[in-house]
């Protein structure tokens, strides 16, 4: 094994895999520009550093399971009007994951609610903050699922480990009084410990509706728009606009 081997090796054993794998080249590169020792290090580290930077990028984006790719500089402020790109930029310095607020889309369907929310969740990985997307029904879902298994406390405690969860289209489709009362656990352990993006059809005077019960709605409510952004969106469906662009 040659002294270049060696090295990388060890810097293999030290967890530097990504110097390691760069090692040969990075060497020639730095006797190519007659680099200082000291400059030669500085390369060495600012490589791996670079390379874990992506990875974990990568590694939040898997763990997120965003349905599509939606992006903000994809958005069409001229179509949707009710909300403007300043307002939506005004939430990328995410003060507002630090502070332990929250966001709220309201609005019909099709006007660009998930879009927004799946956007500030991408940009907010890139900043370097851990972000879970999931559908209500789907989230419902998990919940009573594991409220069945016994272990809703785990799943809560799991939950609770990203900083920011989207929350997307509550108001649907009803929900059982047990499935009500596991978002409400949820929501309340989330509360002003980690924030929400949610998005919703129903403003929150129907929600006593939706919830079949305003002594649940009330208190859910409460936690959500408190330390808040909320929008409201209107105008026309992107989706039928699109279909009947096509027609």
């Amino acid at each position: 094994m040659n002294q270049l081997d060696n090295i990388a090796k060890q810097l293999r054993s030290l967890r530097l895999g990504a110097a390691a794998s760069q090692l040969a080249t990075l060497v020639a590169t730095a006797e190519a520009n007659e680099e200082s020792y000291l400059s030669f290090a500085e390369s060495l580290v600012s490589h791996e550093i670079t390379q874990r930077n992506v990875n974990r990028i990568k590694r939040h984006y898997k763990q997120a399971q965003f349905p599509n790719e939606k992006r903000l500089d994809l958005f069409d402020y001229r179509h949707q009007t009710t909300v403007t790109k300043r307002q939506i930029n005004g939430l990328l310095d995410f003060s507002f994951i630090d502070e332990r607020q929250n966001v709220i889309f309201i609005g019909p369907p099709g006007v660009g609610k998930t879009h927004l929310a799946i956007g500030i969740g991408h940009e907010a990985i890139q900043a370097g903050y851990k972000v879970l997307f999931r559908n209500a029904l789907t989230l419902v879902e998990e919940l009573e699922l594991a409220e069945m298994k016994g272990e809703l406390k785990k799943r809560l405690t799991q939950l609770s480990k990203y900083d920011l969860i989207i929350i997307d289209e509550l108001g649907y489709l009803p929900m059982s009084r047990q499935s009500r009362y596991n978002l409400f656990q949820l929501i309340n352990s989330l509360y002003e410990y980690r924030s929400i993006i949610l998005t919703t059809n129903k403003d929150f005077t129907s929600w006593g509706e939706f919830f079949h019960d305003d002594n649940v709605a009330v208190p859910i409510i409460d936690r959500i728009i408190h330390h808040s952004h909320i929008f409201m969106l209107g105008g026309e469906s992107y989706r039928l606009k699109e279909k009947v662009s096509k027609t």
